[in-house]
């Protein structure tokens, strides 16, 4: 997948979440999801490189309810599944700003990574976006994943952060 140059901030970042919680939440309100990858982070209030918005589910029926409901849209990529990453996926554009939704399908009992195990599920916080209550992936995990994928660009704003506001390694 070829991600675009950075171009979020806080203030894009909520506006396209609210947008996009606008649109899915009448229909998908029900459906258990998670707020992953960089706009995770910058939700949690860390200024760090953001181009993207990551939606984590559960099932597969899920991204495609999250996809129908986002028929107002552009699509950029139907839901599909996507064997070199194990992950159903589908991308869309809201507000100028890509928002993907996907299942990561890979066995584990693991309760530190990010996007699949028992992590996202257990390790969350239900954060303020608008009028909406956002379950975001804690920042411990997106730590471990951006120390794992060794960019330092995203895991010195975390580790900074994480100084200054605590954390629960």
């Amino acid at each position: 997948m070829k991600h675009p140059p950075p171009l979020l901030d806080q203030t894009r970042l909520r506006e396209t979440l609210i947008a996009f919680l606008d649109h899915t939440m009448p229909t998908c309100g029900q459906i258990d999801y998670r707020l992953v990858g960089t706009g995770a982070a910058l939700l949690h209030g860390v200024s760090l490189p953001a181009a993207d918005i990551d939606i984590l589910v559960r099932e597969r029926q899920n991204v495609d309810a999250f996809g129908t409901a986002l028929a107002a849209f552009r699509c950029l990529e139907a839901p599909a599944w996507l064997a070199q990453t194990q992950q159903y996926y589908g991308n869309y554009e809201v507000n100028g700003v890509e928002v993907g939704i996907s299942t990561v399908e890979v066995a584990s009992e693991a309760d530190t990574i990010e996007t699949f195990g028992r992590g996202p599920w257990e390790h969350f916080t239900l954060l303020t976006c608008g009028r909406y209550t956002v379950p975001t992936v804690t920042l411990e995990l997106r730590l471990i994943t951006e120390l794992f994928r060794n960019r330092p660009d995203r895991y010195q704003p975390l580790i900074q952060f994480m100084q200054l506001h605590g954390c629960d390694l």
